[in-house]
């Protein structure tokens, strides 16, 4: 064999390589080439009580971020059977229903920041030659994506007066983010106010859900310190026993004190209701403090409702952080979405990952009508048909 031959065979299967590359659609929708890597193990579940029955009687899909396993979960009832399907995302947190543009926003906290956008699919593109695409519909595609500084380390985001806000836990503030991409800081707790101005350069207070009301003003946010010191939320020697709080949007004061690593901190009613997650525990603030409605086994983190049902997750206590957690017994802590009455605290149901780890964000799909994603759990996957999904499926204004 010649040089010259031996150099031609050798472009030849580099470039081979380069062309079979990159055809996963799971690798374009998160951009990452082992997307579709997933272990199988962190799929595996089981169920207690009535937990199906009671999502089917919301009439929605249950989506479910676990921030460390970079999953996204969808959980519905179609035609009276489970489906749940998810979606590899880097290290997904918060979530928000957008009902005005009809789409999904999931907050993605890596270096950089991202947040992905989902609509259902509501028809196909038509192609000569091929098939249209038939019980496709509802399945949530990918609409748009954007970048963030990884500075802002963005964990809940939430709509308020129509306009998307996150958590910017790295700034200790709450920043709006225009759809025409960057972000502004737009509220902040009085306590970082200083001489110099707003001590936005360190993470100083954990500042890290938004219960969203019609404004800023009438938003509440939880935080696990009162105030900035030399210890900060990542040192392993931050005090958090009873020192997490609540602050009130209008007088950037705090309203509610005695929690221990709160988050979820959401608005239900006239009420404002929180996850005390050191102490595994969901429940409202009362007088300036917390009182207690249901107890689950793990850290809690994650919340959403309709009527008088809430859905919380739990999460495994990471070792190295177990004196985060002092109300819990880390060895018995699981991961899971538990479903529970508002009033009386009683648990329904409860989905659990024997190998899961962390729960982040909890969202009822409300008016976006979805299935869920693509790729399913406990079904043999059809490769063609989700080639052909990612290659013809429209969102919003395709041609039926």
């Amino acid at each position: 064999m010649s040089a010259t031959s031996g150099k031609s065979e050798s472009l030849d299967a580099l470039w081979a390589h380069h062309n079979a590359e990159l055809r996963d659609p799971h690798q374009i929708v998160s951009q990452w080439q082992t997307a579709g890597d997933v272990d199988p193990q962190l799929l595996k579940y089981s169920v207690k009580g009535k937990f199906w029955e009671t999502l089917e009687a919301t009439g929605q899909t249950l989506i479910v971020t676990r921030e460390y396993e970079h999953l996204v979960m969808a959980l519905s009832m179609q035609r009276g059977s489970p489906r749940l399907s998810y979606l590899r995302l880097p290290h997904p947190n918060g979530l928000a229903i957008d009902a005005q543009r009809g789409v999904l926003i999931i907050a993605s906290t890596r270096n950089p920041n991202m947040l992905f956008e989902f609509a259902p699919c509501n028809g196909s593109v038509p192609r000569d030659g091929t098939p249209v695409l038939k019980n496709m519909e509802g399945t949530l595609l990918p609409v748009r994506s954007s970048y963030l500084p990884g500075c802002l380390y963005i964990h809940d985001i939430a709509h308020i007066g129509g306009t998307l806000f996150a958590n910017a836990v790295a700034m200790n503030a709450i920043v709006e983010l225009p759809s025409t991409g960057g972000f502004k800081q737009a509220w902040w707790p009085r306590c970082i106010d200083s001489k110099k101005g707003p001590l936005f350069g360190r993470n100083y207070l954990q500042l890290n859900s938004i219960a969203a009301g019609e404004t800023l003003e009438s938003s509440f946010f939880s935080a696990s310190a009162a105030e900035p010191s030399a210890r900060r939320p990542g040192h392993l020697n931050f005090p958090v026993d009873k020192r997490g709080v609540i602050f009130y949007g209008k007088t950037r004061e705090v309203v509610a004190t005695g929690l221990t690593r709160p988050h979820s901190v959401r608005r239900i009613g006239q009420s404002v209701w929180v996850a005390n997650s050191g102490y595994g525990e969901v429940g409202r603030i009362c007088g300036g403090g917390f009182e207690p409605i249901v107890r689950l086994p793990g850290w809690t983190r994650g919340m959403c409702w309709q009527k008088n049902v809430a859905f919380a997750g739990s999460s495994r206590v990471i070792p190295r952080y177990s004196h985060y957690a002092p109300g819990i017994d880390c060895e018995k802590s699981v991961s899971g979405v538990h479903a529970f009455d508002l009033k009386t605290g009683v648990v329904l149901g409860s989905l659990l990952w024997p190998k899961g780890n962390q729960i982040f964000a909890l969202e009822l799909s409300g008016a976006l009508r979805t299935q869920g994603f693509p790729f399913a759990v406990n079904a043999k996957p059809n490769q063609k048909r989700i080639q052909q999904l990612f290659f013809k499926g429209c969102c919003g204004t395709a041609k039926k």
